[in-house]
């Protein structure tokens, strides 16, 4: 960095710990501000910003914190924003100059993260009307990708993946509708976290599809990115899309998350062989850390990701601008009118009929994600530079799209994390994607693929369940990658520990099934100590989870093996009488491997 000897704070990693940390030292808001401006300047690229407010006024909001307060969050930590999302005092354009306006109040999501002492540095480079994922459609002039100005910076949120890509500021806000806050964050090397449709409120933010949106967010690092979440979530009446969806702390990474892949057959590379060969790298490795992998045919997923620009979805885009396209069409790009513009030739019974077929394929996919924890594909099949673009604006804009343009209109939730490096150096990145509400188990699991990435330990867990929560211990077929874990996952549960029971308790196999169900029972003398794990869920599911359970099974204390006691399922003791003792296993992993372990003579 330019004149780094005059710059105490060049080397200071822009996350959220260590700023934090920085600040309790006696580091000003002010300084690192100055701090934000000079890297942005050093890296001299006048296409990450639309809007950038006068440094004075930066320094204003900085010095407006007042002294250092621990307990706001994010108190101090600057952040940039996606132009189509509004901060008061800085216009609003959506990287159309026609379009520009001053909004009177900063959109709901804004205002929950200033609110937490957050400061907006500006308003980020996008593709116009957030139509494209590549970065490169902006009458502003395209931002350069932050590790490879050759390559696409990736859109539509493209200013904000690369002023997070190039440690400017420690997260900023993008936008999701396609993909555009994954493919930033594979092509820049960073984190991008797609909530759960509803989670962070829409208020405020220019629609692309309405019903698809949702605000998104990049960090270099999993845990600020999922912090950042934390805050932002939350309720806003003003939004009808707006809807309850559980942000707790981030759970532990599962011992055995049950991931499907592409099969062989559907996976697509579209013959980047480096690309397919880092992506079964990273499957190998969390096959490694305790994955089970199952591969599956992708193709009724990219049936739905077909649907995204074909019918009622462009027709949504396209009731957003409607009346600029009317009264003043050269004010689009060429490239996003004629996306839009395909809405003219459709009707409304198009529309209803890309509803049914949607509702198809959504049922197609169902038994597949019921069946497994997550999904992990490639963020990007292949890279393209901005060269290909110049050549051809339109194919390689859809290929980007190939693993993200399913995933808003299935409702589910997506986190893109950088996996280890290609062998060509490029980034490695994949994306997990799972239920709506499972923003935490993603983002847990994604921490495992950081550190395995990094070589570095994931950062602990909160191993304590949250105020709305209640621990519970699990010893059968409700433990991690096991049959009715999904009763647990469904209900919002989050995994917190693998531990073993105190010294003195009976484990049996129940007759039944399936699945096959043991019994832990507590003796009064005797026993051995068994292996559980011990879950958080909220204290509203339990009822649910109670109706679920069959005799002889039940909850009652569990004694663990550092003295303390949580609810847990125990046995009636009457219903050992004809069971298998298995308490020699020492837990129900140990004797489902026995069993299946073939037999020699």
């Amino acid at each position: 960095m330019k004149d780094a000897q005059n710059r105490p704070l060049a080397d200071l990693p822009f996350t959220l710990t260590a700023l934090r940390n920085a600040y309790a030292r006696g580091v000003t808001a002010r300084a690192v501000m100055a701090e934000c401006l000079a890297r942005l300047a050093d890296v001299g690229d006048p296409g990450i910003f639309i809007h950038l407010p006068p440094e004075a006024d930066l320094m204003e909001a900085a010095d407006a914190l007042g002294p250092f307060d621990p307990d706001l969050p994010l108190w101090g930590v600057p952040f940039a924003v996606k132009d189509n999302i509004d901060v008061a005092g800085m216009p609003t354009s959506a990287a159309c100059p026609a379009w520009s306006y001053a909004p009177k109040a900063d959109a709901f999501v804004v205002a929950r993260l200033r609110a937490a002492g957050a400061i907006p540095l500006g308003k980020t480079n996008l593709d116009q009307f957030a139509t494209g994922l590549v970065g490169v459609r902006t009458p502003y002039g395209a931002p350069r990708n932050a590790l490879d100005p050759d390559i696409v910076p990736g859109g539509s949120s493209g200013g904000s993946g690369v002023i997070v890509g190039h440690g400017i500021v420690p997260f900023a806000l993008g936008t999701d509708t396609a993909g555009s806050g994954r493919v930033p964050a594979a092509l820049n090397g960073i984190t991008g976290l797609k909530p759960t449709l509803g989670a962070l409120s829409a208020s405020g933010v220019v629609p692309a599809c309405r019903t698809l949106d949702t605000v998104s967010i990049f960090a270099r690092y999993v845990a600020d990115a999922h912090a950042v979440f934390t805050v932002a979530a939350g309720v806003d009446p003003a939004d009808a899309y707006s809807r309850p969806v559980p942000a707790p702390p981030l759970p532990a990474p599962l011992p055995a998350p049950r991931i499907a892949i592409p099969d062989a057959t559907s996976i697509v590379f579209l013959g980047d062989t480096v690309q397919r060969d880092a992506f079964a790298a990273t499957v190998a490795a969390l096959k490694d850390a305790g994955a089970i992998v199952t591969e599956i045919d992708f193709t009724p997923f990219y049936d739905v990701a077909r649907m995204l620009y074909d019918g009622a979805w462009v027709a949504e885009r396209h009731s957003v601008i409607e009346a600029l396209m009317r009264e003043d069409p050269d004010a689009i790009l060429p490239v996003t009118r004629g996306i839009v513009g395909n809405a003219e030739t459709l009707s409304a019974t198009d529309a209803f009929r890309g509803f049914y077929r949607l509702a198809e394929l959504r049922a197609a996919c169902a038994p597949v994600l019921a069946g497994c924890d997550m999904l992990c594909v490639p963020t990007i099949p292949t890279f393209y530079t901005v060269a290909d673009l110049e050549a051809d604006p339109v194919t390689p804009n859809s290929n980007l799209g190939t693993y993200t343009n399913f995933v808003n209109l299935m409702d589910l939730a997506a986190i893109a994390v950088p996996a280890a490096p290609r062998a060509d150096g490029r980034p490695g990145s994949v994306t997990l994607i799972g239920p709506a509400g499972s923003d935490g188990r993603l983002a847990a699991e994604a921490l495992r693929i950081e550190a395995l990435a990094t070589g570095t330990p994931p950062p602990a867990p909160v191993a304590q369940p949250g105020a709305d929560e209640i621990a519970l211990a699990v010893c059968g077929a409700h433990m991690s990658g096991l049959p009715l874990n999904g009763q647990l996952t469904g209900r919002a549960g989050r995994f917190l520990a693998a531990t073993r029971t105190s010294e003195d308790y009976g484990f049996y196999a129940l007759p039944g099934g399936p699945p096959e169900r043991p019994g832990l029972v507590r003796l009064g003398e005797g026993g051995q100590s068994i292996a559980v794990e011990v879950w958080a869920l909220p204290k509203s599911a339990i009822g649910g989870l109670l109706a679920e359970i069959p005799a002889p099974l039940g909850l009652g204390p569990v004694r663990l093996e550092d003295g303390s006691s949580v609810p847990g399922f125990l046995c009636e003791a009457a219903a050992t009488d004809g069971a298998t003792d298995i308490g020699t296993f020492g837990g129900w992993r140990a004797y489902l491997a026995a069993k299946a372990a073939p037999i020699t003579q």
